[in-house]
Order: structure tokens, then C-alpha cells, then sequence
């Protein structure tokens, strides 16, 4: 993977190319991007743009920091500034098959007593990122057949990464590891301290994490952060229109719902025809007009429209509650085109005031978690249709929140 095949991030990009350049490499590196910002993309690419032959062999990327050029500020466009992409060492790292990098990710026992490690699922790791490349560890999870099963970075996998750290390089100058979601790293994760700490020569970690919380504090306290910023939706827009054809009402729509997530503006392209408006006038009627057979009605269909499409479908109503908040406060001075949110959002504003709304979104955001989660949709929605009544009938739930 190059640099120039990934949606936005040109300062991260100039960043890690002037981290090798300038001599100024930690030999652990902590990417830290949230779900959907191509914090992995960027990861695979910079292991690719080390490993890359046409690189000079004379570069040492651990050495003091050399003065920065007068012209370091504008690398892009400068020669040197991706990797070429052509040689071999750069096919093997485009199809994840290169011998000096190795990769570790969270995995799952598939029978009772066995000790899986990375390597286990390798063949399933190359089809994930070639097919969804901004996949999350859920999907992930799914991918390798988890279902309702944890997936971990476990003891077991710690002594094998430690085992290929210590041999020899094949081909490349350097070893790279890059382990993704080190937030799967328990306690045992203690076992890579020595390593990290004083790596065998030419040795380099890339972690990729999305919560830099969860990571273990003795692993973090030894990487140098870089933070990987969310997309703009303007990069997000554009990357749609570019890669994936869509229009360019369509993509700045989805664009908007997204939030700088690629990955979420990936999910809502497959499910760009799925009328959530429709299903949201039904579910607002059925909780304050219809009734309770509505509601169940409504609840049963929800139900099977099967988890993804359940958060798409809340996730809209937020956009939708958030839209009528701006509309709220900058009507006077909002000189957008009108379109059929806009006039959704102005329905909202009359159907409750900023606390209802505030409080409707706090509950759409719990019930998007749990979905997350795996819980009953049937039992979900209807315990939200109730608490969405109360809220925009009187209110009761608000000061409870």
C-alpha cells in the first residue's frame, strides 16, 4: 500500500516521511486514529515506504536527529516521498506477504485448550484488509467466524512475536511489526517490555490502537505517538466521488452522516437506498399518534433489518437531531440550499425543544452502543420507543439523564 492510495492525512503523511528523512524515528511508534481515519492504512504504508528497495541504504532511521533542510516544510511532491511501488519488496508489502513484516491483531480460540496466534489466521487477514480495508475489529471478528466470542492478543502470541523479532531479517534492511488494536493486549502484553525497550537492531514496532486508554500504560509510556486526526468531510466527499462514482449530492450526504469515519461513509453508500425516512415518520407516529400496536409492529420489522442497518438507521436520526439543533441556533444566517433533511430538522425543532432533543440523542447514542453489543433489538427499541415518548410528552426522563 502507498501513501498516495489513501483517502486525506497529507500532514500524518508528511509527518511520517520527515520522521525518516530528518533521522527523528522512535523504534516504537504508536498510531492512534479513531475507527474510519486509515490509521492501518497509513501503518501498512509506512511499513512498505521502509522496506521499499529504491530507499538509500545509507539512511539510519534510528540516529540522532540530524538539522532539518530549509525546504522540509513541502515534501510532497519532492522525490523519495512514497515508496516506488514497483519493486519487489514492494509487492510483497502490497499483498501482505513480505517476509520482514509481520503483523498481530486480536484472534479467537476456535476449539477448547488450543493457543491461536496471528499467524493462525494470515490468510484471512490478507482477504480482510484487500476487502475492506477500513474495516473495524469487529468486522474483523466477524470476518474469522468469532460470532459472540472475545478476540485477544494473547500470551501465547507475545512469545511467538518475541521468537520472530529475534531472527534475522530476510530481505529488507529492517524487521517491522505491526500489531493492530493493541487495546486486546492484556496484562500479558508485559511480556514485549524488553523488546520494545531494547529492540534487536533494525527493529521497529507500529501499533495502531483507536484508544489510547485501553492500551497497557507500561507499552505506552515506551512509543512515540502519532496521532492520526479524523477526515474532513470535504476528503471524505471528495474520496467518494473519486473512488466509488457517487454523485455529488449523494456523497456529500453521506459525507455529513459520517463525520470524518470512511469506514461509516462505506457502510452507508451499501445502504444509500434505504429509505430512513420513511422508517423514522413511522416510528415518531407510532410512538406519539398510533400507538402501542404500531410500536410493536414497527419494533418486529426494525428487528430484522439486522445490526448494521439498526445503527445507520439511529445514526441518521441523529444527524437529523443535530441538524435541527444548527438550525435552531443559526437559521438567521445559514445560506445552505433547502433540502429534505433541512425540512426534517425544522419538524423536529417544532415537535420538541433543545433539552428533548439533547435528551434523545443521549438514549439514540446508548441504544447505537448495545446494538454494538449484541443486544436483543426487540427488547431495545422497545424500551426506547417507551423512554422517546416520556421524553417528548413531559419530559420525565430528562432530569434523570
Amino acid at each position: 500500500m502507498q501513501f498516495q492510495s489513501i483517502t486525506g492525512q497529507k500532514e500524518t503523511k508528511e509527518q511520517l516521511v520527515q520522521m525518516v528523512q530528518h533521522n527523528r524515528l522512535s523504534h516504537a511508534l504508536l498510531f492512534l486514529g479513531k475507527e474510519g481515519s486509515g490509521a492501518l492504512q497509513l501503518a501498512l504504508a509506512f511499513a512498505q515506504y521502509i522496506v521499499c528497495n529504491p530507499q538509500p541504504k545509507e539512511v539510519d532511521l534510528f540516529a540522532v536527529a540530524a538539522p532539518a533542510s530549509e525546504d522540509s516544510n513541502s515534501l510532497l511532491g519532492v522525490k523519495g516521498i512514497d515508496s516506488c511501488g514497483t519493486c519487489p519488496a514492494c509487492k510483497k508489502a502490497t499483498e501482505l506477504i513480505h517476509p520482514d513484516i509481520h503483523f498481530s491483531y486480536p484472534v479467537i480460540t476456535k476449539k477448547p485448550g488450543e493457543k491461536p496466534i496471528s499467524t493462525d489466521f494470515i490468510k484471512e487477514w490478507r482477504e480482510f484488509i484487500s476487502e475492506n480495508p477500513y474495516g473495524n475489529v469487529y468486522d474483523w471478528l466477524q470476518f474469522i467466524g468469532a460470532e459472540n466470542k472475545q478476540g485477544n492478543i494473547t500470551a501465547h502470541e507475545c512469545t511467538d512475536i518475541i521468537r520472530k523479532l529475534n531472527l534475522k531479517s530476510f530481505e529488507s534492511e529492517y524487521k517491522i511489526l505491526v500489531m493492530w488494536m493493541p487495546e486486546f493486549l492484556g496484562k500479558e502484553g508485559n511480556k514485549l517490555l524488553k523488546l520494545i525497550e531494547e529492540p534487536p537492531a533494525n527493529t521497529l514496532f507500529i501499533l495502531v490502537a483507536e484508544n489510547e486508554d485501553l492500551i497497557l500504560p507500561t507499552i505506552l509510556s515506551r512509543t512515540q505517538l502519532v496521532k492520526i486526526p479524523s477526515l474532513s468531510n470535504l476528503e471524505v466527499e471528495a474520496s467518494l466521488e473519486l473512488n466509488a462514482g457517487v454523485a455529488m449530492e449523494k456523497a456529500r450526504q453521506i459525507a455529513a452522516l459520517a463525520e470524518g469515519n470512511y469506514r461509516e461513509a462505506l457502510q452507508l453508500l451499501q445502504h444509500a437506498d434505504d429509505n430512513w425516512e420513511l422508517l423514522l415518520r413511522e416510528w415518531l407516529n407510532a410512538i406519539i399518534r398510533t400507538g402501542p400496536l404500531a410500536q410493536v409492529k414497527w419494533i418486529d420489522d426494525t428487528a430484522k433489518l439486522g445490526r448494521e442497518k439498526q445503527k445507520q438507521f439511529l445514526k441518521y436520526f441523529i444527524h437529523l437531531l443535530e441538524e435541527a439543533i444548527r438550525l435552531r441556533v443559526m437559521e438567521p444566517f445559514d445560506n445552505r440550499p433547502q433540502t429534505t433533511d433541512h425540512d426534517f430538522a425544522s419538524r423536529l425543532n417544532k415537535l420538541c425543544d433543545l433539552s428533548q432533543q439533547e435528551a434523545i440523542i443521549n438514549e439514540l447514542d446508548k441504544a447505537s452502543y448495545y446494538i454494538e453489543r449484541n443486544a436483543n433489538a426487540k427488547m431495545l427499541f422497545h424500551a426506547l420507543s417507551i423512554r422517546l415518548y416520556h421524553i417528548i410528552n413531559n419530559k420525565s426522563l430528562i432530569l434523570v439523564n
